[in-house]
C-alpha cells in the first residue's frame, strides 16, 4: 500500500542497473542480478491474475527495468489483466519512457533524482548521459500521467543548495518526494556506517522544495 499511491499493488523487480549508486538499497540486483531466480512471466501473470482480486495495479522497480526488452511486452499483459501500472526508473533511457507512454503502458512514473546532473558521473564507473536524465525530467514534467520525482536525501549529494539548483530543474512539476536515507543496506560497505540527515534539515529541505513545485511528500524522515 505504500509504493503505489492511492492503490494496494504488488511489485515486480527486475536485475541489473545502468548506475551502481553507493547508497543503493537493492545491491545484490545491481551487482549479482544473475544470483536471483528469474520467475516465468506466464506463472506471474497467473499470480496476478489471481490477485486481481485485491489489488489495483503493479509496480515495477529494479535495478532498473527499462533495461529490459521484454518491459513493453509484459505492460502490454498487465493492461490486458486490468491493472494500473507504476514504473520506477532512474530516467536515463528517456527513449523507452516514451515509447511507453505512447502506448499508453504507464499509469504512474516515479523519476530518482539522486543529486546534481553533473554529478551523475560519481554514481557510475562506466559514463553517464547527463543530456539523457535531462530530457527525461523535460519530458516527465508534461506527461500526461501522474509523475513524481524523489530525492534519496544523502548528506553526501544532497544540502540546501542542491535543493535549490535541482528544485530549478523541476520548477512547475507536480510532486517531488524527498526520502530519508537509510545506510545500513546501502550498496557501497563505506557508506553504511554514515550518519542520516536529522529530521529537521529534511524538514528545511521539504520547506525550500515548496518553492518549486506544486506538492511536496517527506518519507521516512
Amino acid at each position: 500500500m505504500l509504493d503505489f499511491p492511492g492503490r494496494v499493488a504488488s511489485l515486480v523487480f527486475t536485475g541489473s542497473c545502468n548506475l551502481t549508486c553507493p547508497f543503493c538499497h537493492n545491491p545484490g540486483l545491481v551487482l549479482e542480478p544473475q544470483t536471483f531466480s528469474d520467475y516465468p512471466v506466464s506463472e506471474l501473470l497467473a499470480d496476478l491474475q489471481n490477485r486481481r482480486l485485491f489489488i489495483d495495479g503493479v509496480v515495477i522497480s529494479g535495478g532498473e527495468p527499462t533495461l529490459d526488452a521484454g518491459l513493453p511486452a509484459f505492460l502490454r499483459q498487465l493492461k490486458k489483466l486490468g491493472l494500473q501500472v507504476k514504473l520506477d526508473t532512474n530516467g536515463l533511457l528517456p527513449q523507452v519512457l516514451e515509447e511507453l507512454m505512447e502506448e499508453q503502458l504507464l499509469d504512474y512514473l516515479a523519476i530518482d533524482l539522486k543529486t546534481l546532473p553533473e554529478r551523475y558521473p560519481e554514481l557510475h564507473s562506466h559514463p553517464v548521459s547527463v543530456p539523457n536524465l535531462l530530457k527525461t525530467i523535460g519530458l516527465a514534467k508534461i506527461a500526461p500521467i501522474e509523475v513524481e520525482f524523489r530525492t534519496t536525501c544523502v548528506p553526501q549529494l544532497i544540502d540546501a543548495e542542491v535543493i535549490d539548483r535541482l528544485g530549478e530543474l523541476l520548477r512547475g512539476a507536480p510532486l517531488w518526494v524527498l526520502q530519508q536515507f537509510v545506510p545500513e543496506h546501502s550498496l557501497d560497505e563505506t557508506w553504511q556506517g554514515l550518519d542520516a540527515y536529522p529530521t529537521s534539515t529534511i524538514e528545511k529541505f521539504g520547506k525550500q522544495a515548496e518553492n518549486y513545485v506544486e506538492k511536496v511528500i517527506l518519507r521516512g524522515s
